[in-house]
Order: structure tokens, then C-alpha cells, then sequence
């Protein structure tokens, strides 16, 4: 299903465009009529310079779509989008100035043009307002269970798991099971509270930390022992396995919270 889903976000233009843009270089070399019109000779071999470039921008992708925990097809791509594009830029300016200048002018016009499609599902998110923020939709009714997500607008891995977190709220939001985001980038105080580095370079981000009874019980990456850090992949199945969400929703729809009635004397 994920798959179909994927298919069908191809279609839209940023993925169109951006994917034409990233092959663009290979393609014109490889195919003979293009390269003989474009480069204006026979000879159509990547030489050495253009095969390490390419080689070095695979290592380059593979190291920063695992660092960005990316699960899917669509989040390969948007993530290896920019540096594809950037080992493009180098390889057309390589090849000829004027092409490089016309491929960045292309380059700049579809990032402006055709930004990147964002979310547009259902989802019961509630956006906390910082450090005090989070503390009183906590403290306001100990009952409530939380799943919080500290995250920032700038970190690709923020950017890819923003959906995930929106489906899963949708599924598993109750009126005691609630889900909420605090953006560290804008509430640093959060993130030092919380012990969430929101640094340029940290791997803490996102996390995901679940209360209950106001207090943290689980949280996602977390620490050893040793103060290592343990990876995450931040796929729907892996939260809902590591915060046993089925459980907690299930628990909850059989408890729900049960408001006091205010009676009224009749006045005599």
C-alpha cells in the first residue's frame, strides 16, 4: 500500500522535475543523440573526473538517508534531492560553463517554483507552546497520556517523520490518549528541559517521548547505559511497536475519563 502511495507522489511535479534534474547530467552523456548535440562529439564515456564525482555523491547519499532515517522510496528521494542536484551543478560546469550557469538558473527557478508537497491528511496534534507549555497540558489532568513529539522545522529527519506522526495521531488520538509537538528550533527551553539536543549535528532529533501520569515513561531514541545513543528508525510499525501504542489506546478506550456532573440546588 505504501508502495502504491509512493507511485502516485511521483507523479506530482516537485518529484518529476527534481528527479529529471538529477539524472539529467547521466542522461545527456549516455544517450547518444542528446550527447552528440549537446557536447558535440562521438566520444560519450563518463571519464574519470565525472565517475568519481558520481561515486563520492552515492557514498555521500547512503551515509545521510540512514542518518536521516529514511524508510521509503519518497523519503530516499527527498533526501538525496539536494545533493544530487548539487553533484549535477558541478558536472554541467565541468563540462561547460554555460551549461552549468543554465542548469543553476533551472536549479534556483523549481525550488522556488515548486517547493516540496507537506502533509495534507488528517491530524489530532496538539503544538505546545515550549518547556511551561508542555508542563501544564500535562499537569492539567495526570489522567491524559501523552506521546510528544521535540522536533525542528530545519532537520530532515523532522521534516520526513512529520507525516508518520500526523497518520498516527489520527489513528490513536482520544480524548485521554493525546499527541503533541513542540518545536525545539523555536523553544530551546524545551530541549534543554528535556534533554533534547536541537544542535545543527545532533542525532536526537526528532524524539519522541511518552508520558504517563506526568511523568516521562518511554522515550524514543534513548541512552544505554553507557550515555550511547541508540539509533531509531522512526517508521509507523517501529512507534507503534516501541510505545505499544495498540495497547495504550485500547486501555484507554476501555477507561475513559469521567467528568463530574455539577448538580444544581433548586432554589426554594
Amino acid at each position: 500500500m505504501s508502495f502504491k502511495k509512493d507511485l502516485r507522489l511521483l507523479l506530482k511535479p516537485y518529484y518529476f522535475i527534481n528527479i529529471l534534474l538529477s539524472i539529467s547530467y547521466i542522461f545527456s552523456k549516455r544517450i547518444p543523440i542528446v550527447c552528440n548535440y549537446i557536447f558535440a562529439k562521438n566520444d560519450c564515456e563518463l571519464d574519470g573526473r565525472e565517475t568519481e564525482i558520481l561515486f563520492f555523491l552515492m557514498i555521500v547519499i547512503m551515509i545521510r538517508t540512514r542518518k536521516t532515517g529514511s524508510v521509503t522510496m519518497i523519503n530516499y528521494l527527498t533526501s538525496s534531492f539536494v545533493y544530487t542536484k548539487v553533484a549535477n551543478l558541478i558536472l554541467w560546469f565541468y563540462a561547460d560553463v554555460r551549461m552549468g550557469i543554465l542548469f543553476a538558473f533551472i536549479f534556483i527557478l523549481c525550488g522556488l517554483v515548486l517547493p516540496e508537497p507537506t502533509y495534507q491528511g488528517p491530524e489530532n496534534v496538539v503544538y505546545l507552546h515550549g518547556a511551561n507549555g508542555l508542563q501544564e497540558e500535562i499537569q492539567r489532568d495526570t489522567r491524559v497520556v501523552w506521546l510528544v513529539a521535540f522536533y525542528t522545522a530545519w532537520n530532515p529527519a523532522c521534516v520526513t517523520f512529520a507525516p508518520i506522526f500526523s497518520e498516527l495521531s489520527a489513528e490513536y488520538a482520544l480524548e485521554n490518549f493525546k499527541f503533541g509537538k513542540v518545536d525545539v528550533g523555536r523553544y530551546p527551553d524545551a530541549a534543554t528541559k528535556y534533554r533534547v539536543s536541537d544542535a545543527s549535528t545532533s542525532k536526537q532529533l526528532p524524539t519522541l517521548i511518552l508520558f504517563k501520569d506526568g511523568k516521562e515513561m518511554e522515550r524514543r531514541p534513548y541512552a544505554d547505559h553507557k550515555g550511547k545513543l541508540i539509533k531509531f528508525l522512526f517508521s509507523i510499525d517501529n512507534v507503534k511497536a516501541a510505545f505499544d501504542l495498540n495497547n495504550i489506546y485500547s486501555n484507554c478506550k476501555k477507561n475513559p475519563i469521567k467528568r463530574k456532573e455539577k448538580k444544581f440546588l433548586k432554589a426554594e
